[in-house]
């Protein structure tokens, strides 16, 4: 656990409709699906060959009745979930789940920032993650969160986990683009203030895929609807957002067009 520490490693989806949801991300994504034998819950594994990505799971009732919809949560490693939720609450976050066990698994707690993006606090009951190269098909290549104020979103995620500035791009009228590093290594992702027409703060992941254009007919013919790209950043990768058939944002990235 000690090196993945303040690390995304795992990644779930809520959904309203589990079978479609799966087959449409199979389709799009590539990622197999097979049953995680929890007996006291339906949850779904999504793997990119022998590499175990994330779970696929029906979105809670109580959860809908609040007004939640489907779309996806990332899970960050901590070594004490019950004290990283206390600090995310004395730091103007949410816990909106509190701390609980996963038999045989671990423990997590689902919680949100102070500008209110949800992410999950996670520590596993064994020391090793899978291994992960998001420039892999399948493979998570980056995450993105639109925030209500860059800086201070920064500040928070920094003080809790040590997160690290990386590049900064200026992106004109829609601000500054804050690459950040989750550890020593190179950026995994980026912050920037979100626009006035994205209604609330959120986290949106990007799943590699070889070809954009590819992946963009794909979407459409599983009944998904691109809603931005697709576009060529920095660097030279194609990219595109996008909602599955239930509602659930998701993004994609690829080396080429």
């Amino acid at each position: 656990m000690s090196d993945n520490l303040g690390k995304f490693v795992w990644y779930d989806v809520l959904t309203t409709d589990c079978d479609a949801a799966g087959a449409f991300y199979r389709a799009v994504v590539g990622w197999t699906i097979t049953d995680s034998g929890m007996s006291d819950r339906t949850y779904r594994i999504l793997s990119a060959g022998e590499v175990m990505i994330g779970g696929l799971m029906p979105l809670p009732e109580d959860a809908r009745a609040q007004g939640a919809r489907p779309g996806w949560m990332g899970y960050i490693a901590v070594d004490d979930v019950d004290a990283y939720a206390a600090r995310v609450a004395k730091a103007g976050g949410r816990v909106h789940r509190g701390p609980e066990d996963i038999p045989g698994v671990g423990r997590f707690a689902v919680v949100a920032d102070p500008h209110g993006a949800a992410f999950i606090l996670f520590r596993g009951m064994g020391d090793q993650a899978p291994h992960r190269d998001g420039a892999l098909p399948g493979q998570i290549g980056w995450h993105e969160l639109h925030a209500r104020d860059r800086e201070s979103a920064f500040a928070f995620y920094a003080d809790l986990f040590g997160w690290t500035k990386a590049d900064a791009i200026d992106m004109g009228p829609m601000g500054i683009y804050q690459l950040f590093s989750t550890g020593t290594g190179r950026a995994v992702g980026g912050m920037m203030t979100k626009t006035p027409r994205t209604p609330q703060p959120f986290w949106l992941y990007y799943f590699t895929v070889p070809a954009i254009d590819a992946a963009v007919a794909r979407i459409a013919e599983a009944g998904g609807q691109v809603i931005n790209g697709p576009m060529e950043v920095p660097g030279g990768s194609w990219i595109i957002e996008g909602l599955d058939p239930q509602g659930a944002m998701f993004a994609l990235v690829a080396a080429q067009r």
